[in-house]
């Protein structure tokens, strides 16, 4: 079983627009996460730190290079095959919550359990649990309307992780908070890293954030290098 989590090679991406000229966005990306690992991505705006995590979580195909989870290499896997894997290995989270607005707190944890395969009483337990550890399980009943933007997103962080992946991926997670709001909201994101032992890779503009991480890389002109 290998000690990676999740390594890019040579990874390129290239848009197309049709009138204007090709974009090369990802010039041979080489980068790895071992287990246990939480990697911070900084970045200028529109360098590409998003096509970057929609192709390490199989959101997006690259033009060239491979994606390992795991140690196996899923690029060119079957669309089921990529969708089982995004399903059970890889959590994300984004700046803007997406929580489902008719569902409390726990309901949305517990329904990508479901869709699972998960059974009901073991998925609500899941859900408390995961509550619990960013300290608002008193929440639980609450939906999205009810609760502030810091709740919000520490209950997206829990859905994140409802099916316990290996590779956790965030884009500007804290982005869309107040400073003081963000860093009580990271600090319970790290504790749910933490708790649960898996590999994160978090893009960041916040470079106090990124020192909180053990190694932060830098994303710039479509290569990846030591920050």
């Amino acid at each position: 079983m290998s000690d990676v989590s999740l390594r890019l090679r040579g990874v390129t991406k290239t848009y197309n627009s049709g009138t204007t000229a090709a974009v090369e966005v990802l010039r041979g990306v080489e980068l790895s996460l071992n287990k246990g690992e939480v990697v911070a991505l900084v970045a200028p705006s529109g360098a590409g730190k998003s096509t970057l995590l929609h192709i390490a979580g199989l959101l997006d195909t690259p033009d060239g290079g491979t994606v390992e989870i795991g140690g196996l290499d899923v690029t060119g896997a079957p669309d089921k095959r990529r969708t089982l894997v995004r399903r059970d290995e890889v959590g994300f989270v984004y700046q803007f919550h997406h929580l489902l607005p008719e569902f409390t707190a726990q309901e949305n944890i517990v329904l990508p359990q479901l869709a699972a395969g998960v059974a009901r009483r073991d998925a609500d337990a899941r859900a408390m649990e995961l509550l619990q550890i960013v300290g608002i399980a008193h929440r639980a009943q609450h939906r999205p309307a009810a609760l502030s933007g810091g709740e919000q997103q520490r209950v997206a962080f829990c859905r994140a992780l409802a099916n316990r992946p290996s590779v956790l991926l965030a884009d500007e997670p804290t982005g869309n908070l107040d400073p003081a709001t963000s860093d009580t909201v990271f600090d319970a994101l790290m504790t749910l890293v933490r708790e649960t032992g898996l590999s994160a890779l978090i893009a960041t503009h916040n470079m106090e954030l990124a020192a909180k991480m053990d190694r932060q890389v830098r994303l710039d002109q479509g290569m990846v290098s030591p920050a």
